[in-house]
């Protein structure tokens, strides 16, 4: 039998990807709570380029760094969902741009939401001062670590 494993051994990388794994399933139960309960963490990646943007699937596929059609199965999955929609170039009718659909923007208002009240929840179990003071931190070690520039930029890709 293995001997239970003390969080605190854990190295500072694996114990930020832990926590983040362990936010990110509080936060895609809440949004499953809302009535979205067919969105993955991988719809995401999809979403932060559609927030501002209309891009093609060419356009898409070289943000995520994937095939075009690998881009394209993955807006086609999110279009039967209900969450994209492709949209014909108001300059060339034969260029087709993917957007956010309606649900796709209510899906994001809830992600939002949902992302607000596990800030709230963690900020009255352990105070501002420490919340704060673990933001600061994991900011840095993301500047340190180079992926800082991914995130402003909205190229944040899971590591291959």
């Amino acid at each position: 039998m293995q001997q239970p494993l003390d969080p605190h051994d854990l190295d500072t990388g694996t114990l930020a990807l832990f926590a983040g794994f362990a936010a990110t399933s509080a936060v895609q139960d809440e949004l499953a709570a809302r009535g979205f309960p067919d969105l993955r963490v991988s719809h995401g990646y999809v979403f932060q380029h559609l927030l501002h943007a209309r891009p093609t699937i060419g356009d898409l596929a070289e943000k995520l760094g994937m095939t075009q059609q690998g881009a394209s199965k993955a807006v086609a999955e999110l279009e039967r969902l209900g969450y994209t929609e492709r949209l014909p170039d108001p300059h060339d009718a034969r260029i087709r741009r993917v957007t956010l659909s309606h649900r796709g923007h209510e899906a994001v208002a809830a992600a939002r939401h949902a992302r607000a009240a596990l800030e709230e929840r963690l900020r009255h179990r352990f105070g501002t001062t420490a919340l704060d003071a673990a933001r600061i931190l994991l900011a840095d070690l993301l500047d340190d670590l180079g992926g800082a520039a991914a995130v402003q930029r909205r190229e944040v890709r899971p590591p291959r």
